[in-house]
């Protein structure tokens, strides 16, 4: 608890002196406030940034149901916590701007992903591709195409 958090501080880093202390919750000088938040990661295409993706549901008052929300935050990834991938459930804590779209900070990875959400994950960013026998597959067939017909 040593960010004024309940998360665990994550082992020291193993480069002192290349390590970015100055965006660092837990061995740095960054402060973290605000809102706590978590998510899931859908994309980790940037360099030390991951965009954690939230679905929320709001209420609408004239047909009286709730309606289904996502929002995607990008999040700085501290090097002690470097390798995520596609499909972890991470805690993201608010804290001074980063960059110019960077306000929040990885702080936990709550759940690590499996090959089954992986795979998931895939088929919903890319429904256009085709699977090959090498994508991980739950009964899913891909579609004859009209050569193939």
């Amino acid at each position: 608890m040593a960010i004024g958090l309940d998360v665990e501080t994550p082992p020291e880093p193993e480069n002192p002196e290349e390590y970015d202390y100055e965006k660092c919750p837990f061995y740095g000088e960054l402060s973290v406030r605000g809102q706590i938040l978590e998510g899931t990661v859908v994309s980790t295409d940037m360099d030390k940034t991951v965009v954690v993706e939230r679905e929320y549901d709001v209420a609408v008052p004239k047909y009286d149901r709730s309606m289904k929300r996502r929002s995607r935050i990008p999040a700085h990834v501290p090097g002690v916590l470097e390798p995520l991938s596609v499909g972890d459930t991470v805690k993201i804590a608010e804290t001074r701007p980063l960059s110019k779209t960077k306000s929040h900070v990885v702080v936990e990875v709550t759940e690590e992903a499996t090959a089954t959400d992986i795979a998931e994950l895939t088929r919903q960013a890319e429904p256009d591709r085709e699977l090959s026998s090498g994508d991980v597959t739950q009964g899913a067939e891909p579609e004859a195409t009209e050569g193939e017909q």
